[in-house]
Protein backbone atom coordinates (compact mmCIF):
# COMPACT_ATOMS: atom_id res chain seq x y z
CA UNK A 1 0.00 0.00 0.00
CA UNK A 2 1.30 3.45 -0.92
CA UNK A 3 1.33 5.70 2.15
CA UNK A 4 2.27 9.33 1.47
CA UNK A 5 0.94 12.85 1.77
CA UNK A 6 -1.44 13.82 -0.96
CA UNK A 7 0.56 15.62 -3.68
CA UNK A 8 -0.54 19.01 -4.94
CA UNK A 9 -0.25 20.98 -8.14
CA UNK A 10 2.43 19.96 -10.61
CA UNK A 11 3.55 17.08 -8.37
CA UNK A 12 0.63 15.09 -9.68
CA UNK A 13 2.08 15.14 -13.20
CA UNK A 14 5.36 13.35 -12.58
CA UNK A 15 4.65 10.86 -9.77
CA UNK A 16 5.29 7.30 -10.98
CA UNK A 17 5.53 5.27 -7.75
CA UNK A 18 2.08 3.86 -7.09
CA UNK A 19 0.76 4.94 -10.48
CA UNK A 20 -0.67 2.49 -13.02
CA UNK A 21 1.33 4.20 -15.77
CA UNK A 22 4.16 1.61 -15.81
CA UNK A 23 1.57 -1.15 -16.21
CA UNK A 24 -0.12 0.42 -19.24
CA UNK A 25 2.92 1.95 -20.94
CA UNK A 26 2.81 -0.53 -23.83
CA UNK A 27 -0.93 -0.03 -24.48
CA UNK A 28 -0.54 3.75 -24.25
CA UNK A 29 2.45 3.81 -26.63
CA UNK A 30 0.68 1.55 -29.14
CA UNK A 31 -2.53 3.61 -29.25
CA UNK A 32 -0.57 6.88 -29.51
CA UNK A 33 1.56 5.48 -32.34
CA UNK A 34 -1.56 4.40 -34.25
CA UNK A 35 -3.09 7.85 -33.72
CA UNK A 36 0.12 9.50 -34.96
CA UNK A 37 0.13 7.30 -38.06
CA UNK A 38 -3.53 8.11 -38.78
CA UNK A 39 -2.80 11.82 -38.36
CA UNK A 40 0.14 11.71 -40.76
CA UNK A 41 -1.90 9.86 -43.40
CA UNK A 42 -4.99 11.96 -42.61
CA UNK A 43 -7.15 8.86 -42.23
CA UNK A 44 -6.12 7.13 -45.46
CA UNK A 45 -5.41 3.40 -45.50
CA UNK A 46 -3.71 2.88 -48.86
CA UNK A 47 -6.08 4.74 -51.21
CA UNK A 48 -9.20 4.44 -49.04
CA UNK A 49 -10.29 7.27 -46.81
CA UNK A 50 -11.82 6.02 -43.54
CA UNK A 51 -14.33 8.61 -42.40
CA UNK A 52 -15.95 8.39 -38.99
CA UNK A 53 -17.85 10.99 -37.02
CA UNK A 54 -17.63 11.56 -33.29
CA UNK A 55 -21.21 10.36 -32.71
CA UNK A 56 -20.49 6.60 -32.41
CA UNK A 57 -17.52 7.33 -30.17
CA UNK A 58 -19.70 9.40 -27.88
CA UNK A 59 -22.16 6.53 -27.54
CA UNK A 60 -19.53 3.82 -27.13
CA UNK A 61 -17.44 5.97 -24.81
CA UNK A 62 -20.41 6.57 -22.52
CA UNK A 63 -21.21 2.86 -22.34
CA UNK A 64 -17.54 2.00 -21.81
CA UNK A 65 -17.20 4.56 -19.01
CA UNK A 66 -20.29 3.18 -17.24
CA UNK A 67 -18.99 -0.37 -17.60
CA UNK A 68 -15.56 0.64 -16.30
CA UNK A 69 -17.20 2.34 -13.32
CA UNK A 70 -19.24 -0.77 -12.55
CA UNK A 71 -16.22 -3.07 -12.70
CA UNK A 72 -14.02 -0.76 -10.65
CA UNK A 73 -16.73 -0.40 -8.02
CA UNK A 74 -16.93 -4.19 -7.80
CA UNK A 75 -13.12 -4.41 -7.53
CA UNK A 76 -12.98 -1.72 -4.84
CA UNK A 77 -15.75 -3.46 -2.90
CA UNK A 78 -13.51 -6.55 -2.75
CA UNK A 79 -10.54 -4.42 -1.66
CA UNK A 80 -12.51 -2.62 1.05
CA UNK A 81 -14.14 -5.81 2.29
CA UNK A 82 -10.67 -7.35 2.62
CA UNK A 83 -9.55 -4.36 4.69
CA UNK A 84 -12.63 -4.61 6.92
CA UNK A 85 -12.01 -8.31 7.47
CA UNK A 86 -8.45 -7.62 8.61
CA UNK A 87 -9.66 -4.84 10.89
CA UNK A 88 -12.02 -7.41 12.40
CA UNK A 89 -9.08 -9.79 12.83
CA UNK A 90 -7.08 -7.15 14.71
CA UNK A 91 -10.02 -6.26 16.96
CA UNK A 92 -10.99 -9.87 17.71
CA UNK A 93 -7.39 -10.85 18.43
CA UNK A 94 -7.07 -8.05 20.98
CA UNK A 95 -10.40 -9.03 22.52
CA UNK A 96 -9.42 -12.67 22.79
CA UNK A 97 -6.05 -11.81 24.39
CA UNK A 98 -7.81 -9.58 26.91
CA UNK A 99 -10.31 -12.32 27.74
CA UNK A 100 -7.54 -14.88 28.16
CA UNK A 101 -5.53 -12.67 30.50
CA UNK A 102 -8.36 -11.31 32.65
CA UNK A 103 -11.09 -13.96 32.88
CA UNK A 104 -9.20 -17.16 33.69
CA UNK A 105 -8.74 -18.18 37.35
CA UNK A 106 -4.98 -18.27 37.96
CA UNK A 107 -3.05 -17.32 41.05
CA UNK A 108 -0.77 -14.92 39.14
CA UNK A 109 -0.89 -13.38 35.67
CA UNK A 110 1.13 -15.02 32.94
CA UNK A 111 4.56 -13.45 32.63
CA UNK A 112 6.93 -13.27 29.71
CA UNK A 113 9.03 -16.17 31.00
CA UNK A 114 6.12 -18.49 31.89
CA UNK A 115 5.90 -20.46 28.63
CA UNK A 116 4.03 -23.37 30.26
CA UNK A 117 1.08 -21.23 31.22
CA UNK A 118 -1.84 -22.27 28.96
CA UNK A 119 -2.75 -18.62 28.48
CA UNK A 120 0.61 -18.05 26.84
CA UNK A 121 -0.14 -20.75 24.26
CA UNK A 122 -3.61 -19.33 23.58
CA UNK A 123 -2.25 -15.89 22.83
CA UNK A 124 0.74 -17.08 20.80
CA UNK A 125 -1.48 -19.28 18.63
CA UNK A 126 -3.66 -16.23 17.97
CA UNK A 127 -0.60 -14.28 16.81
CA UNK A 128 0.43 -17.23 14.65
CA UNK A 129 -3.09 -17.37 13.17
CA UNK A 130 -2.74 -13.85 11.74
CA UNK A 131 0.66 -14.65 10.21
CA UNK A 132 -0.55 -17.99 8.86
CA UNK A 133 -3.57 -16.36 7.23
CA UNK A 134 -1.31 -13.76 5.59
CA UNK A 135 0.93 -16.46 4.15
CA UNK A 136 -2.08 -18.48 3.02
CA UNK A 137 -3.54 -15.54 1.12
CA UNK A 138 -0.19 -14.68 -0.45
CA UNK A 139 0.71 -18.33 -1.12
CA UNK A 140 4.01 -18.05 0.73
CA UNK A 141 5.66 -20.37 3.25
CA UNK A 142 4.29 -19.80 6.80
CA UNK A 143 6.64 -22.20 8.64
CA UNK A 144 9.40 -19.67 9.49
CA UNK A 145 6.90 -17.44 11.30
CA UNK A 146 5.09 -20.39 12.87
CA UNK A 147 8.33 -21.88 14.26
CA UNK A 148 9.19 -18.52 15.76
CA UNK A 149 5.87 -18.21 17.55
CA UNK A 150 4.71 -21.70 18.53
CA UNK A 151 5.80 -24.62 20.65
CA UNK A 152 7.31 -27.60 18.75
CA UNK A 153 4.20 -29.74 19.21
CA UNK A 154 2.01 -27.04 17.67
CA UNK A 155 4.49 -26.54 14.82
CA UNK A 156 4.33 -30.25 13.98
CA UNK A 157 0.53 -30.22 14.02
CA UNK A 158 0.44 -27.07 11.90
CA UNK A 159 2.76 -28.57 9.30
CA UNK A 160 0.65 -31.73 9.09
CA UNK A 161 -2.70 -29.93 8.89
CA UNK A 162 -4.42 -29.29 5.58
CA UNK A 163 -5.49 -25.85 6.83
CA UNK A 164 -3.02 -24.34 9.25
CA UNK A 165 -5.31 -21.48 10.26
CA UNK A 166 -8.12 -23.89 11.10
CA UNK A 167 -5.68 -26.05 13.10
CA UNK A 168 -4.60 -23.10 15.25
CA UNK A 169 -8.16 -22.08 16.08
CA UNK A 170 -9.06 -25.70 16.78
CA UNK A 171 -6.12 -26.00 19.19
CA UNK A 172 -7.27 -22.85 20.95
CA UNK A 173 -10.75 -24.35 21.25
CA UNK A 174 -9.28 -27.51 22.75
CA UNK A 175 -7.28 -25.44 25.24
CA UNK A 176 -10.41 -23.53 26.27
CA UNK A 177 -12.21 -26.84 26.81
CA UNK A 178 -9.36 -28.05 29.02
CA UNK A 179 -9.50 -24.86 31.10
CA UNK A 180 -13.26 -25.31 31.46
CA UNK A 181 -12.86 -28.86 32.70
CA UNK A 182 -10.16 -27.70 35.14
CA UNK A 183 -12.64 -25.05 36.39
CA UNK A 184 -10.20 -22.27 35.53
CA UNK A 185 -12.86 -20.79 33.25
CA UNK A 186 -16.61 -20.54 33.81
CA UNK A 187 -18.95 -21.87 31.12
CA UNK A 188 -20.44 -18.46 30.19
CA UNK A 189 -16.93 -17.05 29.85
CA UNK A 190 -15.87 -19.93 27.59
CA UNK A 191 -18.94 -19.36 25.43
CA UNK A 192 -18.03 -15.69 25.09
CA UNK A 193 -14.40 -16.49 24.24
CA UNK A 194 -15.52 -19.11 21.74
CA UNK A 195 -17.42 -16.35 19.93
CA UNK A 196 -14.09 -14.58 19.41
CA UNK A 197 -12.65 -17.75 17.88
CA UNK A 198 -15.75 -18.10 15.69
CA UNK A 199 -15.28 -14.51 14.52
CA UNK A 200 -11.67 -15.28 13.54
CA UNK A 201 -12.94 -18.32 11.63
CA UNK A 202 -15.39 -16.07 9.79
CA UNK A 203 -12.55 -13.64 8.94
CA UNK A 204 -10.49 -16.46 7.41
CA UNK A 205 -13.49 -17.75 5.47
CA UNK A 206 -14.27 -14.25 4.16
CA UNK A 207 -10.70 -13.74 2.97
CA UNK A 208 -10.73 -17.15 1.29
CA UNK A 209 -13.99 -16.25 -0.45
CA UNK A 210 -12.45 -13.08 -1.89
CA UNK A 211 -9.30 -14.90 -2.96
CA UNK A 212 -11.05 -17.91 -4.52
CA UNK A 213 -13.91 -16.08 -6.26
CA UNK A 214 -12.54 -13.58 -8.79
CA UNK A 215 -14.75 -11.32 -10.85
CA UNK A 216 -16.18 -13.23 -13.83
CA UNK A 217 -13.57 -13.40 -16.58
CA UNK A 218 -15.97 -12.27 -19.39
CA UNK A 219 -16.22 -8.86 -17.67
CA UNK A 220 -12.47 -8.34 -17.91
CA UNK A 221 -12.26 -9.73 -21.44
CA UNK A 222 -15.14 -7.63 -22.81
CA UNK A 223 -13.87 -4.48 -21.15
CA UNK A 224 -10.30 -4.94 -22.42
CA UNK A 225 -11.37 -5.73 -25.99
CA UNK A 226 -13.77 -2.79 -26.12
CA UNK A 227 -11.14 -0.38 -24.80
CA UNK A 228 -8.64 -1.54 -27.45
CA UNK A 229 -11.20 -1.27 -30.26
CA UNK A 230 -12.32 2.16 -29.10
CA UNK A 231 -8.79 3.59 -28.88
CA UNK A 232 -7.74 2.11 -32.23
CA UNK A 233 -10.71 3.58 -34.11
CA UNK A 234 -10.85 6.91 -32.23
CA UNK A 235 -8.15 8.63 -34.38
CA UNK A 236 -10.24 8.13 -37.52
CA UNK A 237 -13.14 9.99 -35.86
CA UNK A 238 -10.96 12.85 -34.61
CA UNK A 239 -8.45 13.50 -37.37
CA UNK A 240 -10.81 15.58 -39.54
CA UNK A 241 -11.85 17.80 -36.62
CA UNK A 242 -8.85 18.16 -34.27
CA UNK A 243 -6.07 17.55 -36.80
CA UNK A 244 -2.55 17.36 -35.40
CA UNK A 245 -3.90 17.22 -31.82
CA UNK A 246 -5.36 13.77 -32.49
CA UNK A 247 -2.46 11.80 -30.91
CA UNK A 248 -2.62 13.92 -27.75
CA UNK A 249 -6.37 13.42 -27.37
CA UNK A 250 -6.08 9.68 -28.03
CA UNK A 251 -3.23 9.39 -25.49
CA UNK A 252 -5.37 11.03 -22.80
CA UNK A 253 -8.38 8.83 -23.56
CA UNK A 254 -6.23 5.67 -23.67
CA UNK A 255 -4.55 6.60 -20.39
CA UNK A 256 -7.95 7.00 -18.73
CA UNK A 257 -9.53 3.80 -20.05
CA UNK A 258 -6.51 1.50 -19.78
CA UNK A 259 -5.53 3.06 -16.44
CA UNK A 260 -8.93 2.35 -14.92
CA UNK A 261 -8.80 -1.15 -16.36
CA UNK A 262 -5.36 -1.81 -14.84
CA UNK A 263 -6.34 -0.30 -11.50
CA UNK A 264 -9.37 -2.59 -11.32
CA UNK A 265 -7.14 -5.58 -12.07
CA UNK A 266 -4.76 -4.62 -9.26
CA UNK A 267 -7.23 -4.01 -6.43
CA UNK A 268 -9.48 -6.92 -7.44
CA UNK A 269 -7.07 -9.24 -5.57
CA UNK A 270 -6.20 -7.17 -2.47
CA UNK A 271 -4.01 -9.63 -0.59
CA UNK A 272 -0.92 -9.72 -2.82
CA UNK A 273 2.38 -7.88 -2.82
CA UNK A 274 1.70 -5.20 -5.43
CA UNK A 275 2.16 -1.54 -4.54
CA UNK A 276 -1.54 -0.90 -3.96
CA UNK A 277 -2.40 -4.11 -2.12
CA UNK A 278 -3.27 -4.30 1.56
CA UNK A 279 -0.37 -4.03 4.06
CA UNK A 280 -0.82 -7.46 5.64
CA UNK A 281 2.73 -7.54 7.05
CA UNK A 282 2.07 -4.32 8.97
CA UNK A 283 -1.29 -5.58 10.24
CA UNK A 284 0.25 -8.85 11.46
CA UNK A 285 2.99 -6.91 13.21
CA UNK A 286 0.32 -4.77 14.90
CA UNK A 287 -1.41 -7.92 16.17
CA UNK A 288 1.90 -9.32 17.41
CA UNK A 289 2.85 -6.13 19.27
CA UNK A 290 -0.47 -5.77 21.09
CA UNK A 291 -0.80 -9.43 22.02
CA UNK A 292 2.79 -9.76 23.24
CA UNK A 293 2.21 -6.67 25.35
CA UNK A 294 -0.90 -8.35 26.78
CA UNK A 295 1.34 -11.25 27.82
CA UNK A 296 3.60 -8.87 29.71
CA UNK A 297 6.47 -8.91 27.21
CA UNK A 298 8.69 -5.85 27.26
CA UNK A 299 10.97 -6.60 24.31
CA UNK A 300 8.42 -5.84 21.60
CA UNK A 301 9.11 -5.76 17.85
CA UNK A 302 8.86 -2.30 16.29
CA UNK A 303 5.85 -1.47 14.11
CA UNK A 304 6.47 -1.58 10.38
CA UNK A 305 6.80 1.79 8.70
CA UNK A 306 6.57 2.73 4.99
CA UNK A 307 9.73 2.18 2.96
CA UNK A 308 9.81 4.50 -0.03
CA UNK A 309 6.14 5.33 0.64
CA UNK A 310 5.21 1.64 0.46
CA UNK A 311 3.83 -0.31 3.41
CA UNK A 312 3.67 -4.06 2.88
Amino acid sequence: MIVRDRPHGAQLLYIVRGSVLPHIAWELATCTAVALLVTLTHGFVYEWKITLTTVPFSLIGLALAIFLGFRNNAAYDRYWEGRKLWAELVARSRTFARQVQTLAHFEAPAGPADRDDPRHGLVMRTIAFASALRHQLRRTDPLPDVRRLLAPADVAGFAAARSGTDFLLRRNGEALGALLRERRLDAPVVADMDQSLSALTAVAAGCERIQNTPLPFPYTLLLHRTAWLYCFLLPFGLVDTVGFMTPFVVAIVAYTFFGLDALGDEIEEPFGLAENHLPLDALCREVEIHLLEALGERDLPPPLTPQGWQLT
